[in-house]
């Protein structure tokens, strides 16, 4: 039995757990990655270019497996094999590990740019699904096309898109070209959120509260008139 003094005097070799749920998607085998890991383990305690025979040894492998795994490495550009000069001036091999932290983070940026878009996507379909339900009937092809240039051509966010088509709904008004000018409107006043949507609103709810004389203590609240998109200003 491993005496505790024994355990911790060979020291721990911490890996990140990022780095072990996504070897296999930077291309590498349970091999190699292990491989990779007793190189790791070395550097960790203090040998750069530890003997692939020792290694072999641990790993229960022949030497030829472990330089084929090492090649595949050097291939994958998750290690690199590196010189330096020593303390003596010498000129002494070492592996450098920075090659798979660069790949894993090109990786994980990679994986967030495609859910993003997987989100954007799935917004997009359910703009359409909403127009369907608000119109109470399926899109028109031309219709199609007009909310695809709000997207592609003008840019608009979905979210935003989503907002103006309940202005119209509110105003009664199932019509795109009524949807336009909302978000013409909002494009002059560089309105491009929710927050800014839901700013907008309560700044012409208190304008027109304003104009009414609502600060009066008495007496009944005005109603207050939905927006008319189609006047000015």
């Amino acid at each position: 039995m491993v005496s505790l003094k024994e355990y911790l005097a060979k020291g721990q070799t911490t890996i990140s757990n990022l780095l072990l749920e996504n070897y296999h998607h930077l291309g590498l085998t349970n091999d190699e990655f292990l491989l990779w890991l007793q190189l790791y383990r070395s550097h960790e305690q203090g040998n750069d270019f530890p003997d692939l025979r020792e290694i072999a040894s641990v790993m229960g492998s022949d030497q030829k497996e472990i330089y084929h795994w090492l090649n595949q490495l050097l291939k994958k550009d998750v290690v690199r094999m590196e010189s330096k000069k020593d303390t003596a001036g010498k000129m002494v091999d070492y592996y450098d590990f920075t090659g798979i932290y660069e790949r894993l983070e090109f990786l994980l940026k990679q994986q967030s740019k495609n859910e993003k878009a997987e989100s954007n996507e799935e917004k997009i379909r359910g703009l359409y699904r909403l127009f369907e339900g608000e119109f109470g009937r399926p899109l028109s092809a031309i219709e199609y096309q007009r909310i695809g240039q709000w997207l592609d051509e003008d840019h608009y966010d979905p979210e935003l898109i989503q907002f103006a088509l309940r202005e119209a709904v509110l105003n009664q008004a199932y019509s795109l070209n009524y949807i336009d000018r909302i978000l013409l409107s909002w494009e002059r006043k560089n309105i491009t959120s929710k927050a800014q949507v839901e700013e907008e609103q309560k700044r012409r709810k208190k304008q027109f509260l304003q104009n009414e004389n609502a600060s009066q203590e008495e007496g009944p609240m005005p109603k207050i008139p939905m927006h008319n998109w189609l006047e000015g200003e």
